[in-house]
């Protein structure tokens, strides 16, 4: 009985010790095929290459947990070998197939996946934006978001055995090689691609060495590049990454952000040389237009950008929004102080509007084309207060300016009637360019108003400082005498002491003189408004006609009684309305006009 227990007991050893010999067999022979495969190389068949290194890992596993077998040293060394020339040749074949389809994208590719309403022209290639309008784009942008087309920049189909192979090389601890070979190729490819759209890097020198109308084109361009860059060119190359290391987000972060770093620092140096150049007040609106796409491409730089590999790329992004906005408040600031200093000696003879005036009165019009860009500026820096009560103080202290501005412009005529014509004919430009603009929303009725009445004051005064001397021409004080010679004319109801046809005379010549010099002069002068025009001739000629016919009735008589009487009553009531019907037409003569 203890005879036949030893003998199952032997039996079962021998076939345990059969079993283990048949699995290292089964390990030495599977090594010896994936031996076979791996010196193959893994051109011919990849996926049988993975395969075999998958193996030849298994048995390093296996001889590892059977360290008593005598040779399990040898075999793993020996596996071990031929696994690091495996990965090595796995990592030249992921250079040479990520460097294989990794071109260089065609400028026409980026713009057909833009929306149709943003594809530049192609009527001027070296400006393929210039017919486009930049400002206020990013709103049809935010309602086709849809309408971006994905950007393929690797075909699909070669994605998975990047993907096989990268994985491979972080199983086999290769991570820091798989980095340098990822960033390296593809970099150069983004920053190139690049290049072929028109994107510079250009210095604070180079921008400042400009003409502004190259300039702005260049922004203008810009603008766009910025937004093919982040919605078009890195959104593809995240997907990318995305699919090559799924799996592994930590170096997946660091790919995606290493390789665009370059590409980022292109775009953003111009950027950055155009917020910290010389400031001046036609770059606030290029400004804002930059402002805006870096606002309009923050969620998309939150989104592509994530993670806290590509922390400083999202820095020096938002840091760019940040400095965008900075500069256009200094330069809203330098405007509105530019505004109340400006001392140009352009005289404007004629009292007309000042180009001063237009200038700053379109450059406000255009800022209300900026009004949600300026409420978000103004909220970068001031989280108290209301938006809008901001817009509306900054806008008034720009007009405040440059009413201080005109008084002074003002002070440059000898004549105070044109002084008051110059000052009513500017006011009364801002008062109806904010009548007919967004502004008086923002101003109020009451600003409106209240201006409307300083036209008037200046008008009133302009017939005062211009007429007052004539009109005593009309007046009977000094024409009365006690005696003396000549003849007179009864006063008034007949009684009292006569006018001395002398005297009488003397009025008509001072009159039709003063007359002839006020129409030669301020028939130069210029009320450009045509309302504005016929109601300030009106004005005049409410009191000259009246008291001119009265004066001719009380006094013609006496000068048509006597000689040449045509020589003194030069012109009847009509003769005068006409004329005064040529006053502020600007009308050139030799004559000085002040």
């Amino acid at each position: 009985m203890i005879r036949t227990h030893a003998i199952r007991k032997a039996h079962e050893n021998i076939d345990k010790t059969l079993k283990a010999a048949e699995v290292i067999l089964t390990q030495f022979d599977a090594s010896r095929q994936a031996e076979a495969k791996i010196l193959k190389g893994p051109h011919e068949d990849l996926e049988s290459y993975l395969e075999a290194i998958n193996q030849l890992r298994s048995n390093i596993r296996f001889f590892s947990g059977n360290k008593g077998f005598k040779s399990s040293d040898a075999v793993i060394n020996n596996a071990n070998t031929l696994l690091a020339k495996a990965i090595s040749k796995l990592e030249d074949e992921f250079k040479q197939l990520l460097a294989l389809y990794s071109k260089p994208v065609e400028t026409d590719r980026l713009f057909e996946c833009l929306p149709e309403s943003m594809r530049p022209s192609s009527e001027s290639p070296g400006n393929p934006f210039s017919g486009k309008n930049n400002h206020h784009e990013h709103q049809n942008g935010a309602s086709e978001t849809g309408g971006f087309k994905h950007l393929t920049l690797i075909p699909p189909r070669i994605l998975p055995l990047l993907h096989d192979l990268a994985l491979q090389m972080v199983q086999a601890g290769n991570q820091q090689q798989l980095l340098r070979i990822y960033r390296d190729t593809r970099s150069s490819v983004l920053e190139e691609s690049l290049r072929k759209l028109g994107v510079e890097k250009l210095s604070k020198e180079d921008v400042q060495r400009m003409q502004w109308e190259v300039l702005e084109a260049k922004i203008g361009n810009w603008i766009h590049f910025m937004r093919i860059a982040v919605k078009i060119l890195f959104v593809g190359e995240r997907r990318v990454c995305d699919q090559i290391f799924e799996g592994f987000d930590t170096l997946l972060d660091q790919c995606f952000a290493e390789c665009t770093t370059g590409s980022v620092s292109m775009l953003l140096s111009f950027g950055d040389a155009i917020a910290r150049s010389k400031r001046s007040p036609e770059k606030l609106f290029v400004l804002l237009d930059m402002y805006e796409i870096m606002r309009e491409l923050h969620s998309e730089v939150e989104g592509v950008f994530g993670g806290k590999a590509c922390n400083e790329i999202r820095e020096s992004m938002f840091g760019l929004t940040k400095r965008l906005a900075q500069t256009a408040q200094e330069t809203f600031g330098d405007f509105e102080e530019a505004v109340e200093k400006d001392a140009t000696k352009t005289a404007v003879l004629d009292g007309t509007v000042h180009p001063l005036t237009s200038y700053v009165i379109n450059y406000v019009k255009f800022l209300f084309d900026y009004q949600t860009t300026l409420k978000q500026l103004f909220q970068e820096f001031e989280s108290n207060g209301e938006t809008n009560s901001q817009l509306a103080n900054v806008t008034m202290r720009i007009m405040q300016a440059l009413q201080t501005n005109l008084d002074g412009k003002s002070k440059q005529y000898r004549d105070p009637a044109l002084t008051h014509l110059f000052l009513m004919n500017n006011i009364h430009y801002m008062v109806r360019s904010v009548r007919r603009s967004e502004a008086k929303d923002l101003l109020g009725d009451d600003w409106v108003q209240r201006h409307r009445r300083v036209v008037q004051q200046h008008a009133n005064q302009y017939k005062r400082n211009g007429w007052s001397k004539i009109l005593q021409c009309l007046s009977t004080q000094g024409l009365t005498s006690s005696g003396g010679g000549g003849s007179a004319v009864p006063g008034e109801g007949g009684s009292g002491s006569g006018a001395s046809r002398g005297l009488i005379k003397d009025r008509f010549k001072t009159f039709n003189v003063q007359f002839e010099e006020l129409h030669q002069k301020q028939s130069q002068w210029t009320v450009p408004d045509t309302e504005l025009r016929e109601s300030l001739r009106l004005a005049v000629a409410e009191v000259l006609l009246p008291a001119y016919r009265s004066f001719i009735k009380r006094f013609g008589p006496l000068v048509e009684s006597g000689k040449n009487p045509q020589k003194y009553i030069r012109y009847s009531a009509e003769d005068l309305e006409r004329m005064l019907g040529e006053f502020f037409e600007g009308k050139t003569l030799n004559e000085p006009r002040r």
